[in-house]
């Protein structure tokens, strides 16, 4: 009898560890808000705001990167000497550091030299390295190149989000929204909206809406100069386009983790509209929060003026997915917009008169 053993229980203890710790950060946070944005009663309609912006490192992001450290451990593709490896715009990178350090790992984010500074303080914070690229595209040679280079593993959010979360539920977002609705006037959502970035959170809450047999509809969002929204329209998957200003959301490229056949509409946002939202958002609830929570905002309008205009009543659900604070040299900032040929005036008069139509 021939055979070959290769079990290590050195690793093994270790990793059992590793997971231990990871999944003791999700038993000491509870569950993130979902917020009533105010609408007139009149209307019939309602709008949610689920606020992940409230996870210890800040942002949605802070789901997918416990989901993928999980997965990676459980593979056995990280172990007590990798160095974790990630491409990332910014707030996965955040929320991959914080992870990494949680089980003593060294991390190296790879990133667009366009990054806000504010993201790349807190990679650091955390104890990560930023590698930055002046060209978007070759985040993923590069995370490839290090990743061979330090003897580590490249996490590729891009390829595993719609892997590593499990989509029949054990709490993911998609549940969490459920069951945080089931009290409301309109407890299944008309409408769920969400934006795409790696498509983790969209397949998966496409998946569960499936799975679960609702009849809630799962729209995705998506800024100008990403690859997703014209992709979906035409069902070319090799689609390309320069890249979306709105950090967290939209890509050059359509990634291996987005989902078409989950999706029931898609909606394409101007970087304008998406940033006067995000004001309009902090204006009317006093919640601070990012560029990519604006574009979702956007197009829940829309579709809120539509199920009036149709006598609909319902609701929608969308996302605050991280902090405004992450964008004040940027989104928040004026000279910023205009350097960048911005103005979201006209989108902040046409949102402001949303809660006077009749």
């Amino acid at each position: 009898m021939k055979y070959v053993d290769r079990h290590d229980p050195e690793t093994r203890t270790w990793v059992a560890e590793a997971i231990r710790r990871v999944e003791a950060d999700a038993h000491r946070s509870c569950d993130t808000h979902l917020h009533v944005f105010p609408l007139p009663s009149r209307w019939g309609v309602n709008l949610y705001l689920k606020d992940e912006s409230v996870h210890p490192t800040g942002s949605l992001k802070h789901r997918l990167a416990r989901s993928l450290f999980l997965y990676g451990l459980a593979n056995g593709w990280i172990g007590p000497r990798t160095t974790v490896v990630e491409a990332s715009s910014g707030s996965t990178a955040v929320s991959e550091a914080y992870f990494a350090r949680l089980i003593g790992l060294p991390f190296i984010a790879v990133m667009p030299a366009s990054t806000s500074r504010e993201k790349i303080a807190l990679i650091e914070f955390y104890g990560g390295k930023c590698h930055l690229v002046d060209d978007p595209g070759t985040i993923y040679e590069e995370s490839h190149r290090l990743a061979v280079e330090t003897g580590g593993h490249f996490m590729d959010q891009f390829t595993y989000a719609e892997r590593a979360t499990d989509w029949r539920g054990n709490n993911n977002i998609a549940e969490s929204i459920f069951n945080q609705m089931e009290m409301e006037p309109h407890p299944e959502p008309t409408w769920i909206v969400v934006g795409a970035g790696t498509g983790g959170t969209s397949s998966t809450i496409g998946r569960y809406i499936r799975y679960r047999r609702y009849a809630t509809r799962l729209a995705v969002v998506d800024p100008e100069g990403s690859a997703f929204y014209s992709s979906w329209c035409s069902g070319d998957a090799t689609a390309t386009a320069p890249g979306s200003r709105i950090e967290g959301i939209g890509r050059p490229r359509v990634e291996p983790s987005f989902m078409p056949t989950v999706i029931d509409r898609m909606l394409q946002v101007p970087d304008a509209l998406s940033i006067a939202a995000m004001r309009w958002v902090r204006e009317v609830t006093g919640r601070d929060v990012g560029g990519s929570t604006g574009t979702n905002v956007a197009a829940a309008v829309q579709l809120l003026r539509e199920m009036r205009e149709a006598g609909e009543r319902g609701s929608v659900v969308t996302l605050i997915c991280d902090g405004g604070e992450r964008y004040r040299d940027t989104y928040d900032n004026d000279a910023w917009l205009a350097g960048h040929g911005l103005d979201i005036d006209p989108h902040l008069v046409g949102l402001r008169s949303f809660l006077t139509e009749p």
